[in-house]
């Protein structure tokens, strides 16, 4: 007979999870990372490049942050139409982002907007802020931990385009969004790019392009074709990792996603992720058991 199902297993897991996410990047971003500072041919960048690549094997064998912004708390919370009803899933949320600033450390991020002054725990008013799905199938509840860094979040960006310009408009946009970011989002960036919809939901899609694994291709060749002429572009930009200047170290990939949208308008977003592309995902079973999909538990 299996056993109740425990929140505290959610709360446990988000901890390790965000230890995991800010200590450890995925292999697909360590591998993409090493593999462009071995084609990398500018001495600047492939210094940048080589800093980057001892900081996380660093990071990795000490159990220490890879960087001083740990970032906002985002959670990516897939549920499974067979998993048992579970209330209280934000709450357990909460308290492991909690627990984690204190456990790993984790920089306080959370800064209330109005008032002013620091949480102290990286909790606020939506924050941390929990995205969810439903997946028809499955019994398990998946969550991804994605704290994300305020230097490139700070080069985000949407356009309300008009229909006419279409995907050459769209094309433009993203180039001249990477232009103005410049070195400042720390590249090698991954670039999400949401397409379609309405202005919230473009930006969601942009940034939920960001969870997906470095050279993974959109399922839909046209939009496949999409993500692999932006990269190519982007990187003919030539700043180079940390903006020192660089032929294939600007950007690790790009991801593309798109909605159907109102014949009146075209939005398009821009969600930029730095080099430290940070994202740790577990799977929890109705019999409390856990999978981490990302990173091997310690």
């Amino acid at each position: 007979m299996s056993k109740p199902f425990d929140n505290k297993i959610i709360e446990d897991t988000a901890v390790k999870l965000l230890k995991f996410a800010a200590t450890q990047l995925p292999n697909d971003v360590s591998e993409a990372l090493k593999k462009i500072y071995e084609q990398e041919t500018r001495p600047p960048s492939k210094a940048a490049l080589k800093t980057i690549v001892e900081n996380f094997g660093i990071a990795e064998n000490t159990s220490t942050p890879m960087c001083q912004d740990t970032g906002i708390h985002i959670y990516y919370v897939n549920i499974g139409e067979n998993f048992p009803k579970v209330v209280g899933i934000e709450e357990a949320l909460r308290k492991a982002s909690a627990r984690a600033t204190k456990e790993v450390p984790l920089r306080p991020n959370a800064v209330n907007p109005i008032v002013g002054g620091n949480s102290g725990d990286n909790t606020g008013k939506y924050i941390p802020y929990v995205n969810y799905d439903f997946i028809p199938g499955v019994n398990y509840l998946e969550i991804t931990a994605f704290p994300k860094g305020g230097g490139s979040e700070n080069m985000c960006a949407l356009a309300m385009l008009k229909p006419g310009e279409g995907i050459k408009g769209v094309k433009k946009f993203v180039i001249e969004t990477i232009l103005k970011a410049g070195g400042q989002p720390c590249p090698p960036v991954v670039v999400g790019v949401g397409i379609g919809g309405g202005a919230d939901i473009a930006l969601k899609l942009g940034k939920k392009q960001l969870m997906r694994p470095i050279g993974q291709r959109h399922s839909d060749p046209e939009v496949a074709k999409l993500e692999e002429d932006l990269l190519k572009a982007i990187n003919m930009t030539g700043f180079g990792s940390m903006g020192l200047g660089g032929d294939v170290s600007t950007a690790l990939d790009v991801k593309v996603e798109y909605a159907h949208r109102h014949p009146a308008s075209l939005p398009a977003a821009v969600a930029i992720q730095c080099w430290a592309a940070r994202r740790a995902t577990a799977r929890i079973y109705p019999d409390n058991r856990v999978e981490f999909l990302t990173h091997k538990e310690a």
